[in-house]
């Protein structure tokens, strides 16, 4: 069996953990600082070892990525350079799900002379999107536009926002910030975030969707003089953006991320009752006619071995481990930067944890 490292115990890292440990080809050993998190695996899955340590800690993370294969970032955003860092000096197969663009630069910077995989941006967006994106232009001679939309929803929204923390609250707040990268008019440009609203109806439900950073992964750097149009929205129910935009920017907490941070935290409820909504469409000519491909999916919360687990949950999780999987297989590349978008569809679609997005 190989050995992987989890690194965060918090609701993506418990069920990667889970994911993983249930195959029988993987020994998964867990490090978080929370006595508390932790607990989890020794109520659920005890056969999991667990490590209280600090994961910012470098001889921490070396002890706990001794005798590892790979390496999964469960952790806050700003971790990952730490993390991918200790990965590298181990020679142990490196994987996140950041959506911060300026970490995903160092983790490929890291990645130059590295001689195992450094496979960032794995899980739902960035991740299982730039991989559905790409597999709906394959064959398309000119791209003319390829529209990627995902929200991680309520299934029952009662409160102004239409929200409730699903996930990552620094991750939330960072991908509303920053700068978004895209394609206009063929040309790699960025757009700013917040920006872009649009309406969506999807299975009847009204939507509204609007630029938000990092989802995109580095798609956009891949097609880059084969599509006219690229870009990638955040899926929100109607008037999120709004309010959003006013907490920011009218009352400024642009200046102090943290502090909205810590108010969404005592304020903003979490549930397990939520879903995941992906729309991607692409259009393009294929045999010299335009032609339109989509791909849509709604992922809901669910029961899975005896367990409740979130829609985030799944959806994240299941793209990290599918690609654990694939690289154990041969199937995506073992050593270097390694794009999300050059992960084949089939192969992931067909995966035991990327059949959840089938």
């Amino acid at each position: 069996m190989r050995q992987v490292l989890v690194v965060g115990a918090g609701r993506i890292g418990r069920m990667a953990g889970h994911f993983l440990s249930t195959t029988g080809d993987y020994r998964v050993r867990v490090i978080d600082p929370s006595a508390e998190a932790l607990g989890w695996f020794a109520r659920h899955r005890p056969e999991i070892e667990r490590v209280r340590g600090d994961v910012a800690d470098p001889k921490a993370l070396d002890e706990a990525l001794a005798g590892g294969w790979a390496v999964l970032s469960c952790a806050p955003f700003h971790c990952n350079v730490g993390i991918a860092t200790r990965a590298k000096l181990a020679g142990v197969h490196y994987l996140d799900l950041t959506e911060d663009v300026a970490v995903t630069r160092e983790v490929m910077a890291l990645a130059k002379d590295a001689t195992t995989a450094f496979i960032p941006q794995c899980g739902l967006a960035p991740g299982f999107i730039a991989i559905a994106g790409r597999h709906l232009t394959e064959g398309m001679s000119r791209i003319e536009e390829l529209r990627m939309r995902v929200g991680a929803l309520p299934r029952h929204p009662a409160n102004m926002l239409g929200y409730n923390l699903t996930w990552s609250t620094a991750g939330l707040v960072n991908e509303y910030l920053h700068p978004c990268e895209a394609i206009e008019g063929g040309e790699f440009t960025t757009v700013a975030a917040l920006e872009g609203l649009e309406r969506l109806v999807i299975e009847g439900v009204e939507f509204e969707a609007f630029n938000t950073s990092g989802g995109l992964g580095s798609l956009a750097e891949a097609l880059k003089g084969r599509a006219e149009r690229v870009n990638y929205k955040t899926i929100r129910f109607p008037g999120h953006r709004t309010l959003v935009w006013f907490l920011l920017h009218e009352l400024g907490f642009a200046r102090n991320p943290e502090g909205l941070g810590e108010i969404l935290e005592k304020s903003i409820p979490g549930t397990e009752h939520d879903q995941v909504v992906v729309f991607v469409s692409a259009s393009g000519h294929v045999d010299g006619r335009l032609m339109e491909r989509t791909y849509a999916r709604r992922v809901l919360h669910q029961e899975l071995d005896g367990l409740p687990w979130t829609a985030i949950q799944i959806t994240t999780a299941a793209g990290i481990c599918a690609v654990v999987d694939l690289l154990r297989e041969g199937r995506v590349p073992s050593r270097g930067f390694v794009r999300m978008e050059d992960v084949s569809y089939r192969d992931f679609i067909a995966n035991r944890f990327g059949r959840h997005y089938a």
